[in-house]
């Protein structure tokens, strides 16, 4: 169930593109909501947008063996 401080919404997306979603969120140990999330800030911040951390587990957004953390 979704926290009560965490949005809920519908999303449409195109069923290969969710695929590699949930791939890339198994292989770092991540639920595909979470690994969304991350992904949806790090295009954010890419795009210069400042955001607050997230709030919640620590290390929720930790990085994936390819981003050399």
């Amino acid at each position: 169930m979704a926290s009560p401080d965490k949005k809920s919404f519908p999303l449409r997306v195109d069923p290969a593109l969710w695929a590699e979603v949930e791939r890339l969120a198994a292989s770092e140990l991540r639920s595909a909501n979470a690994q969304a999330e991350l992904l949806l800030r790090e295009a954010l911040t890419r795009r210069g947008v400042k955001l607050d951390p997230p709030k919640g587990r620590a290390g929720a957004l930790r990085k994936g063996p390819e981003s050399g953390a």
